[in-house]
């Protein structure tokens, strides 16, 4: 059997999901496939699968989008991000590569991150199952496709339908994610866990341990370096000890001074640090935030744009963290970048969850559930058995 993989852009978090299936498929001798913009290679050849380079927007294109996200009201940044980005522009791009790749290789089964519309709408015509991983909540999901109609019925006629009823494949739990999907499968990652020794960057300390990330979209961003300060300024003066992550795109040197309980590097494999993390402070990305709670780790989602002040909500209303959010309130609230005047109460916000207990309980009971879901590899070998 063959498994296309269709990764739009996005980093990390668009392509890990899709990681487990592709997995499972080599267990079982199937040939694995993952089609991708350009920037993906390197992340994607370090994972270990073959990769295929499909088109992609502009960095002139996509820019002025991106940078428009966080500051925008949430309507109409969904609208922009999916419609226009997604729906549009990346579809666009992404649909001769993907017409001869699937023509070429002919695949049995293509999975995709649901940001990726091409392959939808090459799968479609050609007749080849399809399903979709999450990469975000599943009501987050819906709307994205109700969001992105118009593109989507300018690419074929009766998508959004077919988006609406395909697999919808899972790693959230359902008490924090219910699913308006019919055909919506939950699914843990079935392959081993490596949860490497770290390294003692900090000299022997035993204080609690803060993973601090932010993912690999934010790198690209012009509001990124004030973030890290932020970050850096907020866990300088908590007793703990820190590991940050900046990603490989941002210059450590814009940061600023480090603290002394703080190490940074550009990336570090989050089953090695969730392995021994006491908390995660993120951005409420779905790849870091639920992976944090899949381990058991409590969170402080610091939301800066998208799907990630949902997320967080969804985390606290499940007792496994707190959300610090930038907004102020002139009559109405109104969305503000992050800043400085932030900073004690994200600190406000570790030093709460690492005192109260509640936290973690609630984090490995959310891990446990999580845990109880179908593996992986059962569910790519339900996709695959009517071929």
């Amino acid at each position: 059997m063959r498994v296309l993989a269709a990764c739009s852009l996005g980093g990390a978090g668009h392509l890990n999901p899709l990681l487990p299936f592709l997995a499972a498929a080599h267990r079982c001798g199937d040939e694995t496939l993952i089609v991708g913009p350009p920037a993906l290679r390197d992340m994607v050849e370090r994972a270990g699968y073959p990769f295929r380079a499909g088109g992609e927007p502009s960095e002139a294109e996509v820019a002025p989008i991106r940078e428009r996200l966080p500051v925008i009201p949430p309507h109409e940044a969904s609208i922009l991000g999916n419609r226009e980005l997604f729906g549009r522009l990346a579809a666009t791009a992404m649909l001769p590569g993907m017409e001869r790749t699937c023509a070429e290789w002919s695949p049995d089964l293509v999975l995709r991150d649901p940001c990726e519309y091409a392959s939808a709408v090459v799968a479609g015509r050609l007749g080849i199952p399809s399903a979709q991983v999450a990469i975000s909540l599943a009501e987050a999901e819906a709307w994205s496709i109700a969001a992105a109609a118009p593109a989507l019925d300018a690419h074929r006629p009766g998508l959004v339908d077919e988006l609406r009823a395909s697999p919808y494949l899972t790693r959230f739990p359902a008490s924090l994610d219910p699913s308006p999907f019919p055909a919506t499968t939950r699914f843990r990652d079935s392959g081993p866990t490596r949860g490497r020794p770290l390294p003692d960057w900090w000299r022997g300390s035993e204080a609690p341990l803060v993973y601090m990330t932010f993912g690999t979209v934010l790198g690209h961003m012009s509001i990124a370096a004030g973030v890290y300060r932020t970050a850096l300024s907020a866990i300088g003066g908590v007793p703990v000890r820190a590991l940050l992550t900046l990603g490989r795109q941002l210059d450590r040197s814009s940061v600023g001074p480090i603290p002394a309980n703080v190490h940074v590097e550009a990336w570090v494999d989050h089953s090695d640090v969730l392995a021994a993390a006491d908390l995660v402070v993120c951005h409420g990305g779905s790849g870091t935030a639920f992976g944090a709670l899949a381990a058991g780790v409590p969170v402080v989602v610091v939301p800066l744009f998208a799907d990630q002040f949902e997320n967080g909500r969804r985390i606290a209303d499940g007792g496994a963290g707190l959300v610090v959010e930038a907004t102020e309130t002139t009559g109405a609230p109104v969305r503000r970048l992050i800043g400085q005047e932030d900073a004690p109460r994200i600190a406000a916000g570790i030093t709460s969850v690492l005192a109260t207990p509640s936290y973690r309980r609630n984090a490995r009971r959310i891990a446990a559930e999580m845990a109880s879901a179908r593996t992986a590899d059962e569910v790519l070998a339900a996709l695959l058995r009517p071929r």
